[in-house]
């Protein structure tokens, strides 16, 4: 069975594919360590102040709008470097089907 031949020009669908994985795990993971660290700054308080710890605040008002910042600093740098990539890319074809002229 014969393979497809490589075409010498980027894709642009597996650079779409990269870009919203890595956005969707930084996402992810900025989420985890947000919340992380605001249940235990929440927990520290209320021993300071002697209340019981309001768990949903650290959910609602400081992790999830840490994980959607990141999430969009993680989108902008990640097409910024897939547009890069790209069109470094056809540069690069396009000079290897010149010197091969």
């Amino acid at each position: 069975m014969r393979s497809r031949p490589e075409s010498p020009w980027p894709r642009w669908i597996g650079g779409a594919a990269r870009v919203f994985g890595f956005t969707f795990l930084l996402t992810l993971l900025s989420f985890a360590v947000a919340l992380l660290a605001s249940i235990l700054g929440t927990i520290v308080h209320a021993q300071v102040k002697h209340v019981a710890p309001n768990l949903m605040f650290a959910y609602k008002r400081i992790a999830f709008p840490i994980a959607l910042s990141a999430g969009a600093i993680a989108l902008v740098v990640t097409l910024v470097v897939e547009i890069r990539n790209y069109r470094q890319g056809k540069v690069l074809a396009a000079i290897e089907q010149a010197s091969r002229v």
